[in-house]
């Protein structure tokens, strides 16, 4: 699953990406489909399918996508006005890559996702 997976290609340079942030923890770049002006994927460098696929070691990790998450915001501009972070989770919640990752979206309003 991981030599296919197209993230996890990503994080180790196999595949090309507009990169924006990188540690030893997450990596983070622009999404080739953006819904929105900001539209950046925030993904774990280790493979995990999806947030049914975490376990307690993961607690840090996961903290830590968010304060990139938060920092990226910050950086792009849209931390005032709002953004919204979305993770997908299984074929029926809209998972299309099963490596978890954290959309940031933002840059223009957004409508409220239940109508």
């Amino acid at each position: 699953m991981r030599e296919t997976c197209i993230f996890c290609r990503i994080v180790s340079n196999e595949a090309r990406a507009a990169i924006v942030y990188r540690d030893e923890q997450v990596t983070a770049f622009r999404d080739i489909h953006p819904v929105a002006p900001t539209h950046i994927l925030v993904v774990p460098n280790r493979h995990i399918e999806s947030v049914n696929a975490l376990e307690a070691e993961d607690e840090r990790l996961m903290g830590h996508l968010f304060i990139v998450a938060g920092k990226l915001a910050r950086e792009e501009g849209i931390d005032r006005g709002g953004y919204r972070l979305i993770v997908n989770t299984g074929a029926d919640g809209g998972q299309t890559v099963f490596h978890l990752h954290v959309h940031l979206i933002g840059g223009q309003r957004m409508m409220h996702p239940m109508g």
